[in-house]
């Protein structure tokens, strides 16, 4: 053979070879993609029906290193509504460490929770929400507090970051897992917990004028639909709808409004600081309705900003079992939990705190096998049936790819005066919310 006919044949059997190696690398570099490499923007269904494929390095997965479990969440820390709020991050943290100390953390790390002042405004939210993800490196979310949450919730579901147990029962939290499947509500939905109210009134004051009081938010808007959908309007009528804005200093106005309307029920689907005010400003008036308020105001907290006098007979709802309970040996340890481990003064709201990070490290040990993100949400969505101590005795959790919210049970409360100091006490049987 000529010189030049061994030339080409070389020169063909090179660009074979190439080409083989190339397909190759292709072939090879798409099997080792994952889930972190595809926008959760365009994932469709939750995170647990993604195809996971090879599952991602634990070295890799943002906030895990080989001592720690890096976790985030935004809370009310500051302002008047940090009486109310803070103390249920400062229990998720004294949980952590008891589990630290103990049991040397969750799948063999330490679980560190970093907590930022949300203000409850959401840009500053948004500030401090992309500082933990992107700064801190925070492998999930737990606990995000309050409605202000609805201007971050968007960019967690971008970036794939589990966005676990919000806790705000703004009802477009737990009933989006197509367009949000990286989000878990913690606390009742409003809109569920309204309605509960305004079936009560319509089964137990029947014939009574009803005012609602609320602010032009989540929690307001959803509450007094929810009042709303639930009263028989054969039974009862809402006389008035009383808004404000959450940046006003004097509901007063409101207030007057609702006496004027001759109202006998009054819902406040209100956070603490207005809900004092709107009953004070209504004793100055020696006006004394029937109030129902909502989830938020469930902590005896709120006895230090209105006289227990003049919430005797207030109604509200809960989940857990209360924090004067001390006979009950789950909340006994409560207590012992929340002083050796630097914890704040037990309330129902740090027993909810607790309930929290109790699920949070159920999850997590669930995901030790697969210790990703995906593997987290595939944990939260696997939970049947599960029960805390803390919880009432017929409240559990379960989740799925279409329910999204932990608590959806619970009974009504009523604030009591026992020894001239306020206290909320159970009024009825545990029901579910529909």
């Amino acid at each position: 053979m000529q010189k030049g006919g061994k030339f080409w044949l070389i020169f063909l059997a090179l660009a074979a070879l190439l080409l083989v190696l190339t397909v190759a690398c292709e072939e090879e570099g798409e099997e080792e993609r994952t889930p972190t490499d595809t926008p959760a923007a365009t994932v469709t269904g939750t995170p647990a029906a993604v195809e996971t494929g090879t599952p991602t390095p634990v070295s890799e997965v943002p906030g895990i290193t080989d001592t720690e479990i890096i976790l985030g969440e935004h809370a009310v820390l500051s302002g008047m509504l940090s009486t109310f709020l803070a103390p249920i991050a400062e229990a998720e943290e004294a949980y952590f460490r008891y589990v630290n100390e103990t049991e040397g953390g969750v799948c063999g790390r330490k679980i560190v929770l970093k907590v930022e002042d949300n203000e409850y405004d959401e840009a500053k939210t948004v500030e401090v929400v992309r500082k933990l993800v992107e700064q801190d490196q925070v492998f999930a979310m737990v606990g995000n507090m309050g409605s202000p949450h609805a201007a971050a919730w968007d960019y967690l579901n971008e970036k794939g970051v589990p966005d676990l147990f919000i806790s705000a029962g703004d009802h477009i939290f737990g009933v989006d897992p197509q367009g949000h499947p990286w989000s878990i509500q913690m606390i009742p939905d409003y809109r569920m917990e309204g309605a509960l109210f305004g079936r009560y009134i319509s089964e137990n004051l029947p014939g009574e004028k009803v005012a609602v009081l609320y602010p032009r938010t989540g929690l307001g808007l959803d509450g007094l639909a929810g009042v709303k959908d639930g009263l028989d309007t054969e039974k009862n009528q809402i006389v008035t709808e009383q808004s404000f804005e959450i940046t006003d200093v004097d509901i007063r106005s409101q207030v007057i409004a609702m006496e004027n309307a001759n109202a006998e029920v009054v819902v406040l689907y209100s956070t603490g600081g207005f809900t004092a005010q709107a009953i004070k400003a209504a004793d100055r008036m020696d006006w004394h309705p029937q109030y129902f308020v909502s989830y938020p105001n469930s902590d005896d907290s709120i006895f230090q900003f209105v006289l227990p006098e003049l919430m005797k007979g207030t109604i509200t709802f809960q989940a857990l079992k209360l924090a004067s309970w001390t006979d009950d040996p789950a909340i006994a340890q409560h207590h012992e939990l929340m002083r050796t481990y630097d914890g704040p003064t037990p309330a129902n709201f740090t027993i909810y705190g607790q309930a929290l990070a109790e699920l949070t490290v159920e999850v997590l040990t669930r995901s030790c096998d697969n210790l990703s993100r995906e593997g987290v949400m595939d944990a939260v969505l696997s939970l049947r049936d599960w029960h805390s101590d803390l919880l009432m005795e017929d409240v559990n959790v379960s989740f799925s790819d279409t329910d999204r919210t932990a608590l959806q049970s619970g009974a009504m409360l009523q604030a009591i005066v026992e020894n001239g100091k306020g206290k909320w006490e159970y009024l009825g049987a545990v029901v579910p919310l529909e």
